[in-house]
């Protein structure tokens, strides 16, 4: 079975063949690293400069030291809202002037900022999304400006009750961990934020040995690696090319794997009233830590469990019983642990069983185990899921930056694929009895009071 590649911190230059695309891969003496894949036929690339920072790594107020909670959120708005030689509207316009999909995203243990342009339009999209990284002035009519749309943003979330569910599962089943808070923080703590703490944040968080500057689809990796530089020695000291550092990458580790990392005080239910036609179910416990080896099997249960139209969930509660219109179940993955839920939206009077059948379809598939044809069949969906997917250079630009800043191992998609058909029945049932046997939380956002999770 072909081995992962490994990403190791200490070695400046790396080549090697993903299956159809070259990879190469350089780290800087000044710990920013730049990974490229290229895509033979490609006419486009995707770039991503991604920060090794998310909302985990937030501080929260104390009596010697203000917090910094939201503050990354709060970075990923504020970084295209001016730097020393660009205005927000310069930055607008730079990308809209070369047709370029451009965006943000803020996670849990990462923040990206990417484009994805034509391959003429590679340098540009580059010496804009550096200056942007390493230049903002986060000012200060901005920062308010912003802290309105922000407000703005969680409230429109805060509207979307399956989106509220999600946020509460997370709290729920990981307790007061950093990995259970909410990726934009929340009302409070964005009303709350003060420039001079998200401006420390960004001072002590953004330098190059954070920095992963990741690209797939029609790029040229020494050209690439040359203009990165060339924006960073632009940017000031701290962002000098010349100094040495030491290249920082997320460190596993921690609580076992399929526990909880902290003490939750009720894991049987987790109410949040609204007013609401229907009642949104989310059903869970502990998951799996990025890298775990029982991630294959886990996502072959998954698939038969909840991953599709023919999985158990969605066959038993809506097109048997009609009880929702989906229902699903899913795993996230961090350094040092993980969840896994169960996900149905149902009428008040009917969430008490469509809660029961939830649980028994995962007990089932953990007593029983699944039949030979569910095997085969999630096998086929796992593989045209992840073929399909890497046919996008933004697929394959962010395998690339979440490799790095992770595990440090990157598997092709041969080598994947192989991992999972090597995956038993008999493992498959072990993952789900291991999650079975813990302690399930019961998110359930709605009219609760009048349903049937009441009586």
């Amino acid at each position: 079975m072909p081995e992962p590649l490994i990403l190791p911190l200490d070695l400046p230059e790396l080549e090697a063949d993903l299956g159809g695309g070259l990879m190469r891969r350089t780290v800087h003496p000044s710990g920013l690293r730049v990974l490229t894949e290229r895509m033979p036929g490609a006419r486009s690339a995707t770039i991503g400069f991604w920060v090794g920072v998310g909302s985990r790594d937030e501080q929260a107020e104390r009596d010697d030291a203000p917090g910094s909670l939201g503050s990354t959120h709060f970075l990923e708005h504020l970084l295209f809202k001016g730097t020393g030689t660009r205005d927000a509207y310069e930055i607008a316009t730079s990308f809209d002037r070369i047709g370029a999909e451009h965006n943000a995203l803020t996670a849990k243990e990462y923040t990206c900022y990417y484009a994805k342009v034509r391959d003429a339009d590679v340098e540009g999209a580059v010496t804009v999304l550096a200056d942007m990284v390493t230049g903002s002035v986060i000012d200060e009519g901005e920062f308010e400006t912003e802290r309105g749309v922000i407000l703005e943003e969680l409230a429109m979330a805060a509207d979307d009750l399956a989106d509220v569910a999600n946020e509460r599962f997370f709290e729920a089943v990981l307790g007061e961990h950093p990995l259970g808070r909410p990726i934009g923080g929340n009302p409070d703590t964005i009303r709350a934020a003060r420039r001079g703490d998200v401006v420390a944040h960004y001072l002590a968080e953004y330098d190059p040995s954070t920095l992963v500057v990741a690209a797939a689809g029609a790029v040229d990796h020494d050209r690439l690696v040359e203009q990165v530089l060339g924006a960073l020695g632009l940017a000031g000291e701290r962002w000098s090319t010349t100094a040495d550092r030491a290249p920082r990458r997320r460190a596993a580790g921690g609580a076992p794997p399929l526990q909880p990392l902290t003490a939750v005080a009720d894991p049987a239910l987790n109410v949040t009233e609204r007013e609401s036609e229907q009642i949104n179910l989310m059903i869970g416990a502990p998951g799996l830590r990025a890298g775990d080896d029982r991630r294959f099997a886990f996502g072959l249960m998954n698939s038969v469990l909840g991953g599709g139209m023919s999985s158990r969930l969605f066959q038993e509660i809506r097109e048997k019983r009609g009880l929702a219109y989906t229902a699903y179940s899913f795993g996230a993955s961090y350094s040092d642990g993980g969840v896994f839920g169960m996900y149905a939206g149902t009428s008040p009077e009917k969430a008490a069983e469509v809660v029961e059948l939830a649980r028994a379809e995962l007990a089932k598939v953990a007593e029983a185990g699944i039949t030979e044809e569910e095997h085969e069949r999630a096998l086929g969906q796992v593989a045209g899921s992840m073929a399909l997917a890497l046919e996008d250079s933004d697929t394959r630009m962010g395998r690339l930056a979440r490799a790095e800043l992770g595990t440090g191992e990157l598997l092709t998609l041969d080598a994947s694929l192989e991992r999972f058909q090597s995956v038993t029945s008999a493992e498959i049932r072990e993952i789900a009895a291991t999650i079975a046997a813990l302690p399930q939380t019961v998110v359930a956002v709605g009219d609760v009071a009048h349903s049937s999770l009441a009586v």
